[in-house]
């Protein structure tokens, strides 16, 4: 994610987590990079990748890069796939048969 924190010994990885019970994954987590100006950098390079046509780079906010100026402090957080867990409680196998409002590509 380019929102998480490098790891404070080796700048290659970042603080991040995943939590996976029976194969799938449900759970994600990672410290929040708090640094504006590396963010700043990140978002640049995301925004970059975009213009090359990268559908999985991130859109890049700024506005939260002008709220780390004024002082963020540590944080982290996770965020919990209920759709994933819904499958592992029904024993479905794919994730389009539990979301409850699938997405429709419009012409």
């Amino acid at each position: 994610s380019p929102l998480a924190k490098p790891h404070r010994k080796d700048p290659r990885l970042v603080e991040r987590f995943e939590l996976f019970i029976a194969g799938i994954e449900v759970a994600n987590g990672y410290t929040e990079q708090n640094n504006a100006l590396e963010q700043y950098l990140i978002f640049k390079e995301q925004e970059m990748r975009r213009k090359k046509g990268d559908k999985e780079a991130h859109e890049p906010d700024y506005d939260f890069v002008e709220a780390l100026c004024v002082g963020m402090p540590p944080a982290g957080g996770i965020g919990i796939g209920i759709d994933r867990l819904v499958m592992l409680f029904t024993g479905t196998t794919s994730i389009k048969e539990v979301i409850p409002f699938p997405m429709v590509k419009r012409d």
